[in-house]
């Protein structure tokens, strides 16, 4: 039975994925967001980003990393996330370490995956937590609202998260704090309402102030995608792909900046 690690799966975003949770085994988050896919947070479950809990590997997640590895040599990704946000983790940068260590001690037949890391954005102001996060070669950072209105409505935020225009402040630092060898990526998740009286993040002031949002963090790459799984709330659901097309065609008029990648899932 394996402790620490999911997979391997296709990834929309990242190709062959093998994920590694760095939290315990229940959802431990700074948010509640209406479409997640690994179900509601809990009560006692919703933390501030101030909470940092300690939950160093134990050999076995070396152990456990070398044994799979070996079995996969065209995985394109070793992701950290999935059961939370990894970033309150005090000892994720022990996790990183010996995940560079092992990936590097195998001989790759193509090039060798990528260490990559999700979080939601909410613990970027902190300046420690930021320097932990800068040493992923590729940071998958979310930003599905621009304002405090969608915001607080799509995301559901622990009430000491901060605003919204801070973790933008924040996550500009990230990326002019980032090695030039690695990438920022702004995940921006865009869905539906099935209720008549909760308005969802695809909206046009939305759209528009998440535009002016990327435009000032200057990612190396933005993905536009949707829910794809049984949502927290029966209420949300996907937007289309031509709807994803529109959005698209608004963040590149907006930026006006041919090296920001804008990919659509």
């Amino acid at each position: 039975m394996r402790q620490y690690t999911y997979g391997p799966f296709q990834s929309r975003r990242l190709g062959l994925s093998l994920g590694v949770n760095v939290l315990a085994n229940y959802k431990l988050c700074t948010y509640n967001c209406v479409y997640c896919e690994i179900g509601l947070t809990k009560k006692e479950n919703l933390v501030s980003p101030d909470y940092n809990i300690k939950l160093p590997p134990s050999p076995n997640f070396r152990k456990e990393l070398k044994s799979i590895l070996h079995y996969f040599p065209h995985l394109n990704s070793i992701t950290f996330g999935y059961n939370g946000e990894p970033s309150l983790n005090e000892n994720l940068l022990d996790f990183l370490k010996i995940a560079e260590d092992v990936r590097n001690d195998i001989n790759w037949p193509n090039e060798k995956p990528i260490l990559t890391l999700f979080t939601n954005s909410s613990t970027l102001h902190i300046d420690g937590i930021r320097k932990r996060v800068n040493q992923f070669e590729l940071v998958l950072a979310k930003l599905d609202a621009a304002n405090d209105v969608d915001f607080k409505r799509t995301n559901r935020p622990h009430h000491d998260t901060p605003n919204i225009e801070m973790i933008i402040e924040s996550l500009i630092k990230l990326k002019q704090e980032m090695p030039k060898t690695h990438k920022l990526a702004i995940q921006c998740l865009i869905y539906n309402s099935y209720k008549k009286d909760f308005s969802p993040n695809n909206n046009s002031r939305n759209i528009l102030d998440l535009a002016h949002a990327l435009k000032l963090i200057k990612p190396n790459i933005i993905q536009i995608y949707s829910t794809a799984r049984i949502p927290a709330e029966y209420f949300a659901y996907a937007i289309d792909d031509e709807k994803k097309r529109e959005i698209a065609a608004i963040f590149k008029e907006t930026i006006d900046d041919e090296k920001i990648e804008i990919n659509i899932y």
